[in-house]
Order: structure tokens, then sequence, then C-alpha cells
């Protein structure tokens, strides 16, 4: 992976079922390093720390190889770096070769990845068009977020390098895969629940949609 957009946001007000909220979804890409720190990016605003941000949830990358797949079926909006709420734009991402606790070096920093991003109504607010949320969950590219590891910053043009590798994990994409299935294979499930590096609230999702859903 290669940077090539570092992006920071501040909060912004939208309106949702009829009540005005702050978002930090609108990120924009700056002109220096940002630093990657345990509970997330320095300077960025994220007002929902539910969701977003923490430890397991540090920094959202994504991929600007993707890009070109969104501007064909959203030809009118404009796509800055940073659209998709991601903290670090990259080249090289591909969600179907790097598993769920791969370890990098992208600049200082020392990252791991946790979970797939999952999708909420403030990517269609973003978009303009609620529409990109279900197209979002079909395509086969969420995007990763990360663990901090090690601290550091993280500028335009850094490569990652791979420390450790985890090949018994999931794919990023095998895993967003199962999180959205409708007829999962219940082993893999119980696999993810058990996945060393994957993140807690996304065994807990699992738990709740499929453990819940056999039981009805």
């Amino acid at each position: 992976m290669r940077v090539i957009s570092t992006n920071l946001s501040v909060s912004q007000t939208i309106f949702w079922n009829g009540k005005e909220e702050q978002t930090g979804i609108y990120k924009k890409a700056v002109p220096h390093p940002i630093f990657v720190g345990f509970n997330g990016v320095n300077k960025d605003c994220v007002v929902d720390t539910v969701h977003h941000g923490g430890l397991e949830k540090a920094c959202y990358i994504y991929s600007y190889d993707h890009y070109n797949f969104w501007k064909s079926k959203y030809p009118n909006l404009n796509f800055e770096f940073g659209i998709f709420g991601e903290n670090i734009t990259v080249e090289g991402l591909d969600e179907s070769k790097i598993f769920i606790g791969d370890t990098f070096r992208l600049g200082e920093a020392l990252i791991q990845i946790s979970q797939p991003r999952q999708p909420c109504y403030k990517l269609g607010i973003r978009f303009e068009d609620k529409s990109i949320i279900n197209e979002f969950i079909q395509a086969p590219f969420p995007g990763i977020y990360v663990r901090v590891l090690e601290e550091g910053f993280v500028k335009v043009g850094d490569q990652s390098e791979k420390i450790f590798e985890e090949p018994d994990s999931f794919t990023v994409a095998e895993l967003y895969s199962l999180i959205y299935s409708k007829s999962p294979d219940m082993k893999m499930v119980e696999t993810a629940l058990e996945a060393k590096f994957l993140a807690e609230s996304v065994k807990k999702y699992l738990k709740r949609k499929f453990y819940t859903e056999e039981n009805n």
C-alpha cells in the first residue's frame, strides 16, 4: 500500500430524520502528515465515539483503486480524497488478499487490521443518496479499520511494509461477506467468533445477528 492522501475533518452539521446533528465524515485532504494514535487520529473529528474511533477503529483506510467504480455510479459527485470518511487514502489495498490480524508498518505507525468498515446512514448523507449504503454492502471492497500497536506519523508517499501475516484468519473480503450473509455457514461464524484479532464489536454483531436469528 502507498499513501496518496492524509485526511482530517472538523465537525459539520447535518440533518437526519428531522433532527440536527454533528458528524466528522466530511474528511478533507491535508498537506501534512497525520498522527495515528492508539485511540484515533490526532486532530480528527470523531463525534460518534460509540461507533468510530477507539482502540479497534483507530484509523480508517480506503483504496483509491476503488474510486473509479464509485465514480461510474455517481458521475455527478465530486470525488475528493476522503469522500468515504477515510483518514488515509492508499493505492494497492486489496481486501481479498489481506487478512484480519495482518500487521503493517505504515510510516512511523505499526497498524493491525481489525475489521472491515460497516457503512451507516452518514455515508448516504455524504453521497447525497441513501442507496450508496446497500451498494457499499454489496461491493467487495469495504476498506479497513485498524488498531494501532505503535503510534506515529503517516504522510503521503509512505509505503506499507508487512510485518506479520495471519493466514489462518479470514480475508477482509471474506469477513465482510460473512457479516452480511443471509444464510451463513455457522462453522465460519464460530471460527470468526474465535478469531484472535477480530474486533470485539464485530464478534458481538455476529452473535446478535446469527444466534438470535437462529433461535427465532
